[in-house]
């Protein structure tokens, strides 16, 4: 999976900024706990822990995460509120971690829309391929049917559905954004169990954002053929 340079410099400047340091979890986080509960999970890997809203409340529910996030910022960050996690945040992205290492529990939050339709796909497959068998993999992403702001212009579309903006305005300005179809993530995890199925969670964004801000939660189970993975 490779992020954009200039990706981890903008989210460096929006966390110098304040991004999210006072906001609380996204509910998701509880269907998140739920699950892990009911499969026995305790530990596993959380792509994009930013300064830690959501993941700190993961750790406070019982489960062992190790933190993963391209921003050196929002590790530092996270590291210096709960200096307890210090050992169990890594600065970089999922190429960075040991080869063939798996877990139990990875979760995705807001994070795989990165980039355009491949780099997007990409980075969903490199999440799957950390997912032990019969393990969960708790995603939310983007959605279409978003009232895309600020401006923008949509760079591809694709048959079913999903497209890409690059941003000219705003904190996101030059950066490419995906925009997930429900087709898109059936075909991504066609294979996969569904143990959330998907559903759509939309936000009404605050004054000076305008619309609102719809995105894709669902929580996949990894299918287990005799030995073999799928």
């Amino acid at each position: 999976m490779n992020v954009p340079r200039s990706a981890a410099h903008v989210w460096d400047e929006e966390y110098r900024r304040g991004r999210y340091r006072d906001e609380p979890p996204v509910a998701f986080v509880a269907d998140i706990l739920a699950a892990a509960a009911r499969t026995g999970a305790t530990n596993g890997l959380y792509v994009g822990c930013g300064n830690g809203r959501n993941l700190m409340p993961l750790v406070d529910g019982g489960l062992d995460l190790l933190g993963l996030d391209i921003s050196a910022e929002a590790v530092r960050q996270l590291a210096d509120r709960r200096p307890d996690r210090a050992g169990r945040l890594r600065q970089g992205d999922l190429d960075s971690l040991p080869a063939g290492e798996t877990w139990p529990l990875v979760i995705a939050i807001q994070v795989f829309q990165h980039g355009n339709r491949e780099q997007a796909h990409r980075q969903v497959r490199a999440a799957q391929r950390r997912v032990a068998p019969d393990g969960l993999i708790c995603v939310r992403v983007n959605a279409v049917g978003t009232d895309v702001w600020p401006a923008h212009e949509v760079v591809e579309r694709a048959p079913d559905g999903g497209f890409t903006v690059r941003y000219t305005a705003g904190p996101k300005r030059g950066l490419d954004i995906h925009f997930f179809s429900h087709a898109e993530l059936d075909q991504l995890f066609a294979e996969w169990a569904p143990v959330l199925p998907l559903r759509p969670h939309r936000t009404e964004r605050d004054t000076p954002g305008t619309g609102q801000w719809t995105q894709w939660e669902a929580i996949w189970r990894r299918r287990v053929s005799g030995n073999r993975r799928e």
